[in-house]
């Protein structure tokens, strides 16, 4: 029977007894909270860098983001497995598996971070080239990246540790660490940009020292708790068999998130071709969208902790009820905010830039990706959903035909026939449509398969 672990604790949520809808809104608050504060402080670079450095910094800036989650999400993807393994043994009140897990994942994050300093620093010219980035915008992307990528093992440490946190259901502490952080990278932002004249350079070394600052505070969190998932520097060591069961379920997710880099790098590299001018409106419009989609992420992840404590407690039922509810909530979330942005566009885009040009692109592109963003919002939660019973590989291989390839044979067809920027972004939410629905029929059968075999 499983033993009920969160009565009288402050932080955590019993995501296995009683009723859900008020759990999964008290876990996902919070967690939205962090994700919008983090992309108003990621946002605050854009406007500083757009609004005192100019329009070519701006571009350098927003046009790494695909290149930085190439090389990023197959390190990020293991975290996820760890969310679903600690969230797994912490249901089933399993503390040893719990404490191997928990070290693994937290010495693996450290490992990934150093490899990534130096893949970035090497990598970095070479993939900013060969996606056509402008003269006139190249050294700043080089500077800018090489900078950011030297805060990979603070960020890869702060998102194992807060989806330790997640996976036992506290949301709150992260969006705690994550405000304190942000304050301080704005504040950087605006002594190193505005008052040093540092432009791209300044905007990067901020963000690596918040970055150090959140590192700093989960894992004094994780190191001063007193529960079942309490981290001692002494024990820090990989186990193999808890390293492979985290690799199972997060090497397919970094994997799907890698290859949908690539094909947000082949759009990139598309959009590049229409000039810095197209450039900033699309970093622009895309880092408003950023709201959008942080937002209904989250339903990704709650689906991800709840399923997986539920699974592991052995509480087969509820999972039906978790997604139901978490995708009802994400398609809701979605249609306000993304067509809010729309309705916005015009204001917020003059944010990030003053030409005329720039705001009548940006609201282009959100016209035709933010307000049918919710159907990306389906696709994300039914994954979700999927690898919280441990599935990982399917909902991967699924995202990659409906999505990926699927965008990577527009570019090469379709746009190629009408080479234009909105025949680039139609793509977007055809392939949501898609994708959303294969993952659909994919989780109907697991899940009546798991009821059948109780």
């Amino acid at each position: 029977m499983h033993l009920t672990k969160t009565q009288g604790k402050k932080y955590e949520i019993d995501m296995c007894n009683g009723p859900l809808f008020g759990k999964i809104l008290l876990f996902t608050l919070p967690l939205m909270l962090s994700g919008i504060l983090q992309l108003l402080f990621n946002a605050a670079d854009m406007v500083v860098v757009g609004r005192w450095v100019g329009s070519n910094a701006l571009a350098a800036v927003g046009s790494n983001g695909p290149l930085i989650n190439l090389l990023v999400n197959v390190f990020l993807g293991l975290s996820v497995g760890a969310n679903v393994m600690v969230a797994r043994f912490y249901g089933a009140g399993q503390k040893r598996e719990l404490s191997e897990m928990l070290h693994t994942a937290i010495l693996t994050a450290l490992v990934s971070g150093i490899i990534l300093v130096f893949m970035g620093f090497f990598i970095a010219p070479v993939a900013l080239k060969a996606m056509g980035a402008p003269d006139e915008v190249l050294p700043k992307s080089v500077l800018y990246l090489r900078i950011y990528f030297f805060s990979m093992p603070a960020m890869m440490l702060y998102n194992f540790g807060a989806s330790i946190l997640r996976a036992v259901g506290d949301t709150r502490r992260p969006l705690y660490y994550l405000t304190i952080a942000g304050i301080i990278n704005v504040i950087l932002n605006l002594i190193f940009v505005i008052a040093f004249s540092m432009g791209v350079a300044g905007v990067a070394l901020a963000t690596t020292i918040s970055q150090m600052v959140s590192a700093g505070l989960v894992l004094n969190c994780l190191m001063k708790t007193e529960e079942d998932y309490k981290l001692e520097l002494k024990s820090l060591r990989i186990v193999p068999s808890k390293l492979f069961a985290m690799a199972r379920i997060g090497i397919p997710a970094g994997l799907q998130g890698a290859v949908f880099s690539v094909s947000n790098i082949l759009i990139q590299s598309s959009i590049n071709s229409f000039g810095a001018t197209a450039m900033a409106a699309n970093s622009a419009s895309s880092n408003l969208e950023g709201f959008v989609y942080t937002a209904m992420n989250t339903l990704h992840q709650t689906s991800v902790s709840f399923v997986s404590q539920n699974y592991g407690a052995r509480q087969y039922k509820r999972i039906g009820k978790i997604a139901l509810q978490c995708v009802c909530l994400v398609t809701v979330i979605g249609l306000v905010m993304g067509n809010g942005m729309y309705l916005a566009g015009s204001l917020l885009l003059r944010l990030y830039a003053t030409e005329e040009a720039v705001i009548t692109m940006g609201l282009r592109r959100l016209l035709l990706i933010s307000c049918p963003y919710f159907l990306c919002g389906i696709m994300d939660t039914l994954v979700g959903c999927i690898r919280g019973i441990g599935y990982s590989v399917l909902p991967m291989l699924v995202s990659l035909s409906g999505a990926c390839f699927f965008r990577i044979i527009w570019i090469y067809t379709v746009f190629q026939s009408n080479r234009t920027l909105d025949t680039l972004y139609i793509s977007y939410p055809i392939s949501w449509l898609l994708t959303a629905l294969v993952h659909l029929g994919c989780f109907l059968l697991l899940y009546n398969n798991l009821k059948k075999n109780t």
